[in-house]
């Protein structure tokens, strides 16, 4: 990052007894902001030593807005990576709502202005059509994933008592169209696009953002068993491949 950034504080510790996850746990904020910026900044920088272009996948949400925002500060060559998103809601780019529009105020901003946004709607575009191109891109798969998880643990748009949940965790494909109808927490955007394990997979770096202890004591549940349609945050350690680093504060 730059000279200029907050030294980050944080303890790192294995949990679960598989170590599976790496726990981050950070005294303030602050030191969590920039504890997470820089992980994530340090892992696209890795990848772009090693190829022409870095992809990164961001989540929605109101957690990660502050990471993503000192995110925009590293001087990283950002004019080599693609940004795409976790997982989106049936609106337009530019809808205030909307993941897309989350990303372009928080990160596409400073440094990172020349990063290239892919958005997953377009308008005029039919709903199929947006799964297509998610689906497209992503046989590119992205080298750095930033996962998020709500109150009642859903992660992406894969949430607990949705339809076709048990079809969206097996599919083949990366992303999924869903209908998150029958979970609250999907609240009045049911229609969505949304990562699935298999998109995960390919990762090497995983990173869950959550912060306050309601949040720390639902990942301890969350580790008391692997089954996803309970919780699909599960999927974040679940799914084989790299370890997940989870970054939180209270």
């Amino acid at each position: 990052m730059t000279p200029a950034s907050p030294p980050a504080f944080g303890i790192a510790r294995g949990i679960g007894d598989d170590g599976r996850m790496q726990l981050h746990a950070y005294e303030s904020a602050t030191q969590w902001t920039w504890g997470a910026a820089i992980a994530i900044s340090s892992a696209i920088a890795r990848d772009l030593e090693q190829k022409p272009r870095a992809r990164l996948l961001l989540s929605g949400g109101k957690t990660p807005g502050p990471v993503y925002a000192a995110l925009s500060k590293s001087p990283l060559a950002w004019d080599r990576v693609d940004v795409a998103l976790v997982d989106e809601r049936w609106l337009l780019p530019d809808d205030p709502d909307s993941n897309a529009r989350l990303l372009r105020e928080t990160l596409i901003q400073n440094k990172a202005q020349k990063a290239r946004l892919e958005t997953i709607t377009r308008a005029g575009r039919p709903f199929d059509e947006a799964v297509s191109t998610a689906n497209l891109h992503a046989r590119q798969p992205a080298g750095v994933v930033v996962l998020g998880m709500g109150d009642d643990g859903h992660t992406a748009s894969l949430f607990p008592g949705m339809i076709d949940l048990e079809s969206a965790l097996a599919s083949a494909s990366p992303y999924v169209g869903v209908d998150a109808g029958g979970s609250p927490g999907a609240g009045t955007w049911q229609r969505r696009v949304s990562l699935t394990p298999a998109g995960l997979a390919p990762a090497h770096t995983r990173i869950l953002l959550i912060r306050g202890e309601k949040k720390r004591a639902l990942l301890d549940r969350l580790l008391q068993s692997d089954d996803a349609t309970e919780f699909p945050a599960r999927i974040a350690f679940t799914t084989p491949g790299a370890t997940l680093h989870v970054h939180w504060c209270p």
